[in-house]
C-alpha cells in the first residue's frame, strides 16, 4: 500500500489568541482525495469540521471548498469559509493585496466572497458575505417538547420570545432563552431530540439570550448539532448568519446596516466572538456578513492510504 502526504493546518477562528474559538483543519491541497477520504480524515481531525481545498472551477474565483464534520458534508458553514481564507492568506498560498483583499470561494451554497483584513502586511480578520439570504422554515415544536430536549423548563424561555427555524445554507432552530443561567443549565437530552427533532426540517438548535458577559457583545449563545455529529459547537458562522436573518426581520429599521457581536462558546471553555451585519432595503434583509478573528495552531502533513 502506499501513501500520499497531504498538508494541513490547523487554526482556530474567531478569536484572537490560540486555544480559543472554534477549532479548524485546513488541508491546502485536497487534490486526489476522494469524498470518502476527506469524510475518514474528518472523523479522523475528529475537529466540528475540516476544511478541503481544491482548485477554483470558475474563472476568477480563488478556490474551491470542501466542509465535512465528522459524520456528513456540509453546503456551507462560516467558521470553516472565514478560517480557511485566514489560513491560505496567513501561509501565502493567496496574495494579500493590501489592507483588505476580497478572495471567492466555492462551495455547494454557490460562491461566496470573503473579505481579509491585513496590518503589517499580515491577515487579522476575515469576513464573508453570504451567498444565500434567509429562509424561515416550518412551525417548530411546542414549547414544552423543546423544555424536555433542553432539560428546561417552559419559564425558562423568553416570554415574549419566537421560537423560529432559518436558514442561510444550513437550517438552525433558534430559541430565545431567559438570561444566561439559563443559557448555562442547558443540557441536550438526546433521546428527546431523536422524537422532537431529528427529522425536523431544523434540527441544529441555537439556544441564545441577550444577557451577555462582555460590554459591547448583544447576544451569547451555544449550538447543539447532533445530526452533524457535533454535540456543542464553540462558535458557529453558518448559525450566526441565519441569526442576522432572525434578529434583522425583528427590527424596525427598514433602510441600513444592523450590527450585533455574539459570544458563544463560554460554557464551553472556547471563548469566541463573531462579528455580525445585515443590510436591510425596504424593510428586506440584502446582504449578511459574518467574521472575527483567526489564529495559527500548528501544521503538519497526514499519511493517506492509496490501494
Amino acid at each position: 500500500m502506499e501513501f500520499k502526504h497531504y498538508r494541513f493546518y490547523t487554526a482556530d477562528i474567531f478569536t484572537d489568541r490560540v486555544f480559543g474559538g472554534n477549532q479548524l483543519a485546513v488541508l491546502i491541497d485536497a487534490q486526489g482525495l476522494s469524498t470518502e477520504q476527506m469524510q475518514q480524515i474528518a472523523r479522523e481531525f475528529n475537529l466540528s469540521e475540516t476544511a478541503f481545498v481544491l482548485p477554483a472551477q470558475t474563472p476568477g474565483h480563488d478556490r474551491r471548498l470542501r466542509i465535512f464534520t465528522p459524520r456528513v458534508e456540509l453546503p456551507f458553514a462560516g467558521h470553516p469559509t472565514v478560517g480557511t481564507a485566514y489560513v491560505l492568506a496567513a501561509t501565502g498560498e493567496i496574495s494579500l493585496t493590501g489592507e483588505e483583499t476580497t478572495i471567492v470561494l466555492e462551495e455547494e451554497v454557490g460562491a461566496i466572497a470573503v473579505k481579509i483584513r491585513a496590518e503589517g502586511g499580515k491577515p487579522v480578520y476575515s469576513e464573508l458575505s453570504a451567498a444565500k439570504m434567509p429562509e424561515f422554515g416550518a412551525a417548530p415544536p411546542s414549547i414544552e417538547a423543546l423544555a424536555a430536549v433542553l432539560s428546561l423548563e417552559t419559564t425558562d424561555f423568553l416570554a415574549d420570545g419566537e421560537v423560529q427555524a432559518v436558514s442561510c445554507g444550513v437550517p438552525f432552530l433558534f430559541v430565545p432563552l431567559r438570561d444566561r443561567s439559563v443559557l448555562q443549565r442547558v443540557q441536550l437530552n438526546r433521546e428527546k431530540w431523536q422524537q422532537v427533532l431529528a427529522d425536523y426540517w431544523a434540527p441544529h438548535v441555537y439556544v441564545f439570550t441577550d444577557d451577555t458577559e462582555l460590554r459591547g457583545s448583544n447576544v451569547r449563545s451555544r449550538m447543539f448539532a447532533p445530526a452533524l455529529g457535533v454535540d456543542e459547537d464553540p462558535a458557529t458562522g453558518a448559525a450566526a448568519t441565519a441569526l442576522a436573518g432572525y434578529l434583522g426581520s425583528r427590527r424596525d429599521e427598514t433602510n441600513g446596516t444592523l450590527r450585533w457581536v455574539v459570544e458563544q462558546g463560554w460554557e464551553m471553555g472556547r471563548p469566541s466572538l463573531l462579528q455580525v451585519e445585515a443590510d436591510k432595503q425596504d424593510g428586506d434583509i440584502v446582504a449578511i456578513r459574518v467574521g472575527g478573528s483567526s489564529v495559527l495552531v500548528s501544521q503538519g502533513a497526514i499519511a493517506v492510504p492509496f490501494s
